[in-house]
């Protein structure tokens, strides 16, 4: 599932990875959702599943472009993010675990600028990472499997 905000740029890395994906080969089994901003209203699809990929851009120390996988646990393990959907991700997390119905997440981060245009593009810098992200998706389905 990718998250993010596409009409601010880089923001919006979760959902253009899982648009990268659409174009590449996956295991049957896989199923890809744009999550964008949805936030809380996305609990019913993280429950319905056994482990979930969750892609998102991250605000860290980190240069922009690095990617980093999570395995959160808690709203609190997640890292800092720019958009409203934060707020609503963490809550989604909180009220699947208190529901009991929450699923292994891995957690892939990328990091971006503090600064992000009101512009529907990725960054060339972010750009270059999407086949990274595949990549780093594959070898955590390998080890789901």
């Amino acid at each position: 599932m990718g998250m993010g905000n596409i009409l601010l740029s880089d923001e919006g890395v979760g959902v253009r990875a899982v648009e990268y994906m659409e174009d590449h080969e996956l295991p049957d089994n896989v199923v890809l959702l744009d999550g964008g901003t949805g936030g809380f209203t996305l609990l019913p699809e993280i429950m319905k599943y056994e482990e979930v990929i969750l892609i998102d851009a991250t605000l860290d120390n980190n240069p922009p472009g690095t990617i980093r996988v999570i395995k959160p646990r808690f709203a609190s393990d997640f890292p800092k993010a720019m958009s409203t959907h934060d707020i609503g991700l963490k809550d989604l997390i909180e009220s699947a675990s208190i529901m009991g119905k929450l699923p292994p997440i891995h957690l892939i981060v990328v990091t971006i600028p503090d600064f992000q245009p009101m512009n529907m593009d990725l960054s060339p810098a972010i750009r270059t990472k999407l086949p990274d992200i595949y990549e780093e998706t594959l070898r955590i389905l390998q080890n789901i499997s």
